[in-house]
Parts: C-alpha cells; structure tokens; sequence
C-alpha cells in the first residue's frame, strides 16, 4: 500500500493521524541521506535488548490502531444495541482518521523505497541480518541484496521513529519518547541539506508556502471547492494517475514524493481540520502538487483537471505565477 510511487497515499493517511507530520519530516530527511550519514546515525541505535522491548509494545499498539476494517463492523455490529445512528456517526469519525496502510508497509517503504540505494549484492553470506524487532512485522524471506551493517543499524533508528510518530496515539508517552530518542539524537548531528523538488521546484515550493500561510477566508474557500469536487469527481482519478506515472517515467519519484511528504507538514501548519482533510482537501491539494512535479509532462488536460481548482481557490499566485 505504501510506496515512493504511492506518495500521494501515504500522505493521506499521515495527515489524518496525530503523529503524522512528524513521520512526513523524518521520512523527507530520510531521502536525502547519504553514506556518511549513515554511520553517524548508526551511532546512535539503541541495543537489541532495549529494542525488543519497545517493539513488543509496537506490536501490541498495532493491533489497537484503528483501521478501515475496524469502521465496516462499527457501522453495520450485528446486535448492537446502539442506534443505527450513533454506529453510523461514530464510524464516520473513525473512518477520518483510520489508516489505509500499515506500520509494515510504512517500514518497508522506507527500507526498499527512500533507502533502496543502500542495498548491495555484495556479501550476501556474510551480511548481517536487518536490524528489525523479533516479531516485527510479517516473515519475509532473505533479500537478494543486503545492508551494510552501518545501513542496517541507521535504518533501524528511523524505523524506531517513524513508528513512534505513526502509531503516537496508541504507545505510552515514555515508549514514543526512547523510540524516536536516537533519531532526534542523531538528526541533530546531520547536516542540513536543501529538499530536491525536481525542475518544476520552484512552482511546488510556491504552492507548499501558500497552504502553509492560509488565512480564515482562504480555508473556507479550499473546503467549498473540496466539497464541489466530491460532488463532481469525475476525471479526478484518471489525472492523478496520470501524472503520478509521468513522475515515474521520468524518473522524478523521490522528488515527487518529497513534495507529498512536505504538503502534510504544510497542512499540519495552516491548521487545516482533520475533518477537512478527510473529506477532500487533501485530495485536492495533493493532485495539484503531484502535477506541478510533472507539470513539463502532462497534458494540458491533466494539468488542468489537478490545478484549476486550486487556482479558483488560492489564485495564480499559490503555484508561482
């Protein structure tokens, strides 16, 4: 479910969850690491012993975490005596914040997709096996290609934060604190390196600044269009999936995804409600920001469909023109 591809999904899901901006900056750092920074961050990975204590209550947490399933039984709980009513409301609110993915998915995403360069063929015999919790996760089998053992002990400390962040409202507060404790540590140590948005950057960044900056009125304006576009959805899909496999061909993924993982912090920031998110706003501004990664490539109808009515809504201004 989730991928690099998928960003636009992935962003969904984290910005409908409480710890879900802070996921969307560690996973943005993740993609501009480099070798070097990889060893400094190993430096900081907490010992097996600590480790699988605390993902023993991540597992625990992911089986409390509300999913989409979860909200299909509430609505429809055979020999409940609660009114239809109630189940019906208290689903819609369950379903707002459910995630469509999972804490695997979300590891593995980071692991093959932002780290995916870190893997070699070399050594395989000798390799160490990945730093992942005793009973993390589904078994999967060996990979053809393996981490260093710098790589795999990094990769270990951003999985402890990642899950910190995702699952923050079912982990104790002392629990989130030691998981994400070493890659705040580390994240200090590192460099600071300007995000990679692609050619069509400076309009994406144009865009990211403005949601970052909305006002009353311009808040009210995005959730009447978000509204009008669930009403008449059609095209919406198609364009999407267009200019999402634009960015794939053209080899722009991670910048792509850069920017998915940027607008939830901007959407955290201008304090859009999760309500609003939920019921199309994030739909909205993700397509036009996943067509300002590809606006050299689409055609003028999917750019179209994605940017009009983010334009209506914000002005020409909010893509840079």
């Amino acid at each position: 479910m989730y991928s690099l591809v998928s960003a636009p999904v992935l962003g969904f899901d984290l910005t409908r969850i409480e710890g879900g901006a802070a996921v969307s900056d560690v996973l943005t750092r993740a993609l501009s690491l480099d070798t070097d920074d990889l060893a400094l961050i190993a430096e900081h990975r907490l010992d097996a012993g600590q480790r699988a204590d605390l993902w023993a209550a991540v597992e625990i947490a992911t089986t409390v975490q509300p999913t989409v399933r979860d909200v299909a039984g509430l609505a429809s709980a055979a020999g409940d005596d609660t009114p239809v009513e109630k189940r019906a409301s208290a689903a819609l609110g369950l379903l707002q914040r459910a995630p469509l993915g999972t804490v695997d998915g979300l590891i593995q995403c980071l692991r093959y997709d932002v780290l995916d360069w870190t893997w070699s063929a070399a050594g395989v015999e000798d390799a160490p096996e990945p730093q992942f919790p005793p009973g993390a996760g589904e078994p999967r089998p060996k990979p053809a290609k393996v981490q260093s053992e710098a790589a795999s002990e990094a990769t270990a400390v951003i999985c402890d934060a990642l899950v910190a962040g995702y699952l923050r409202n079912e982990l104790d507060a002392s629990i989130r604190r030691r998981l994400a404790g070493a890659w705040l540590a580390a994240s200090r140590r590192l460099p600071e390196r300007p995000v990679s948005l692609g050619p069509t950057g400076s309009s994406v960044q144009a865009l990211l600044d403005r949601v970052a900056s909305l006002g009353q009125q311009d808040g009210a304006r995005l959730y009447k269009q978000a509204e009008a576009g669930r009403r008449d959805s059609a095209g919406w899909a198609p364009a999407i999936h267009s200019a999402t496999w634009a960015v794939h061909l053209a080899g722009r993924i991670r910048e792509a995804a850069a920017a998915q993982f940027l607008l939830v912090q901007a959407v955290e920031t201008s304090g859009i409600p999760v309500t609003e998110r939920a019921a199309g706003v994030w739909n909205l501004l993700s397509g036009a920001t996943q067509a300002l990664a590809a606006r050299d490539l689409v055609d003028a109808a999917t750019a179209h469909r994605l940017l009009s009515p983010v334009i209506a809504t914000l002005g020409p201004s909010a893509l840079g023109g």
